[in-house]
């Protein structure tokens, strides 16, 4: 039977063991055209799910921090240019790794440790330059409060075809290359990154200005600083170009980092069948927490690279699930809503096709749009 929060549903109930040992009791499957249960339903199946180990949560933090010192280290030590630049950009990599456990820690999912959690979280976004607490209020509170809800979710929020036409052309131009596909990196640089995480007006921060935010913020600056300083010692200490070694050394990590976090957070919520929502009672019906999140599914174990990042509807069901147990609670989540979550097979061709096809978004007919208003994805309603 399900919880008792909400309608009682008679459902069979099975055993299974997730890759982790946890033995898991959960109901048979929903038939695809039955109601779906309240999320506090849904989120009690994964209860075995979200427990969270302190020492593996430590482990895989030091794993990471020595990999990107190692690569670091790298960019120092080798001599040929091509293999300078290599460790730069795989200390990028890195820096996503390390910011994803980051993540975690800022949804207190790493640790059962409230505390430990935040300073582990601010040490784990120190690479990425990303401000812990400005990350917590435009992530945790706007974004998974109210995922792709138009004029409150600020991520990747599309532009109706009115509001397109409204722009100049040279902020057109930007939103062009934003959703060509080739622009994501750019996006989050400008859009998220810099407007939002350092130092950003009280218009950017939801008008809400707290002292911890410009603490973070100098946190993380000291931290480049720091960085930068670092490597440009390395350079005169060994007599190396200190430009090169600045190039190799933190802006291709930075760049590389800007890239891929712009692709993820593209390919969580950027889909023909991903729905946006500009009236709340039409989202709050439409259980956002399901429909409006993508699993991007890669080949070659290579969502584990990436600390399971990309089993995202799961994180969207119940943010307190550990990184480490994503992969068991998504494939549950598939086997218990079999046709209501949306599971995309990456390539590149699949890629640039939703990049060509959502452009805009047309709430009326709720259906993406290319640039001239002409519906490219599954139109629910007809046009007005």
């Amino acid at each position: 039977m399900f919880d008792a929060v909400g309608p009682r549903t008679a459902m069979k109930s099975q055993t299974d063991t997730s890759a982790s040992g946890t033995q898991l009791d959960w109901p048979e499957p929903l038939s695809p055209d039955a109601p779906l249960p309240h999320r506090k339903v849904i989120r009690s199946w994964l209860i075995p799910l979200s427990q969270r180990v302190t020492w593996r949560a430590i482990w895989l933090l030091a794993l990471d921090y020595t990999l990107w010192l190692g690569l670091l280290a790298g960019v120092v030590l080798a001599d040929a240019v091509w293999l300078k630049a290599l460790c730069g950009l795989a200390a990028g990599f890195v820096i996503g790794r390390l910011f994803i456990i980051g993540h975690d820690a800022c949804h207190q999912s790493l640790t059962p440790h409230r505390r430990l959690n935040k300073w582990l979280g601010r040490i784990a976004f120190l690479p990425s330059l990303t401000a812990y607490s400005l990350w917590d209020m435009g992530h945790n509170v706007v974004h998974h409060g109210f995922t792709n809800l138009k004029g409150v979710d600020f991520v990747w929020a599309p532009l109706t075809q009115a509001e397109y036409a409204a722009l100049p052309p040279a902020r057109r131009a930007l939103e062009r290359l934003y959703r060509s596909g080739w622009g994501p990196g750019v996006y989050y640089m400008v859009e998220i990154w810099w407007k939002k995480m350092m130092f950003p007006s009280p218009a950017q921060s939801g008008g809400t200005h707290r002292a911890i935010f410009t603490r973070d913020c100098l946190l993380v600056s000291g931290f480049g600083l720091l960085w930068a300083t670092g490597i440009t010692a390395a350079a005169l200490a060994t007599g190396q170009s200190v430009a090169l070694m600045l190039v190799c050394g933190l802006v291709l990590p930075l760049l590389f980092w800007f890239h891929m976090v712009g692709f993820v957070i593209y390919g969580h919520h950027t889909h023909v069948r991903v729905k946006w929502h500009d009236e709340r009672g039409a989202w709050q019906r439409a259980q956002p927490f399901v429909s409006t999140t993508v699993h991007l599914t890669f080949p070659l174990r290579i969502g584990a690279l990436v600390h399971h990042i990309m089993e995202h509807t799961a994180h969207h069901v119940d943010m307190s699930i550990p990184l480490y147990r994503l992969k068991d609670a998504q494939k549950a989540l598939e086997h218990l809503l079999p046709e209501r979550i949306i599971v995309q097979p990456f390539s590149w061709r699949w890629y640039f096709d939703t990049a060509r096809a959502c452009k805009l978004y047309d709430f009326s007919r709720q259906c993406w749009t290319d640039f001239r208003g002409r519906a490219t994805g599954p139109a629910l309603l007809p046009a007005a």
